[in-house]
């Protein structure tokens, strides 16, 4: 399906440029600059470049987290590539309604969300990566574009709940360089042991839960865990952590089925495929 791409209400252009990894100056000389932009965009989900100096040790240190499941989400300090987003008015923050990742790309500008949480809402949207307990610890990033599948537009697909999003900053290097950033898994089996975060409407910090995920439908993840209400739509499952940033390879946002699910116990998301695949390429080839 053709995505579907809209500039986000008062929001800014995208942000300048930042310095390159030594493969992506390599694609940038004429001897390769017949490569296409989806060849760029496998690079980028295949090498996921995670934040440098350990910003986010204490995501590692707050959780612990080992091979075991658990049952219910718990609070804790957030983790710098995943955050809240936020209305806005008159330039202040208003409340949190949905939770967002950054996921790698070759502009470093992206985040990954779902679909409901996005389409439709007015005003400018604001993006706070590791928000907790009223603070922004790094910074505050404005929405200026929303990428969405034509599915989601025309049917609200369930199979088709995810955005990406390009966000900017007045100024300075983009976010990736800033927080670190997922990497995107598409075509991953349905059976992973995941970690989930969210940030529930009206709570002070995020909440975070790892079990099992599973195949609800041929298209839709399931993950079964206490404690993710509304507000935790868009939250990344997350699998192959690194202890040292909090960062690992996102296969899914809470969504899909029941935009996420009726239940706080029990939350899905639509299946990473070719379609996830093809929206991001489109993503990368006009941010």
């Amino acid at each position: 399906m053709r995505p579907e791409i809209r500039k986000a209400e008062g929001s800014p252009g995208p942000a300048s440029g930042r310095p390159r990894p030594r493969w992506f100056r390599w694609l940038a000389k004429p001897s390769a600059r017949l490569v296409s932009t989806s060849v760029l965009a496998a690079v980028a989900i295949i090498f996921a470049t995670p934040a440098s100096g350990g910003m986010a040790s204490r995501f590692a240190k707050a959780v612990g987290f080992g091979p075991s499941p658990s049952q219910n989400g718990a609070p804790f300090g957030g983790t710098p590539a995943v955050g809240a987003l936020f209305t806005t008015s008159n330039g202040h923050l208003g409340t949190h309604f949905c939770t967002a990742s950054v996921v790698n790309s070759p502009h470093g500008n992206l985040l990954l969300t779902a679909a409901h949480c996005v389409v439709g809402t007015q005003g400018t949207i604001a993006f706070v990566p590791g928000y907790a307990n009223g603070q922004a610890p790094y910074q505050i990033w404005n929405v200026s574009r929303i990428f969405t599948d034509q599915a989601w537009n025309n049917s609200a697909s369930v199979d088709d709940d995810v955005a990406f999003l390009e966000v900017s900053r007045n100024g300075g290097a983009p976010i990736e360089d800033v927080t670190g950033a997922e990497q995107l898994g598409i075509g991953l089996p349905p059976v992973e042991l995941t970690r989930v975060i969210g940030y529930p409407n009206g709570a002070p910090e995020p909440v975070v839960c790892q079990n099992w995920t599973k195949a609800f439908s041929p298209n839709q993840l399931e993950f079964d865990c206490g404690g993710y209400p509304d507000g935790t739509s868009g939250g990344p499952f997350l699998i192959r952590v690194d202890h040292a940033t909090g960062q690992g390879t996102v296969m899914g946002v809470i969504g899909g089925y029941q935009q996420g699910g009726d239940s706080p116990t029990v939350s899905y998301s639509a299946m990473f495929g070719s379609n996830v695949r093809a929206l991001y390429e489109s993503a990368v080839a006009r941010s």
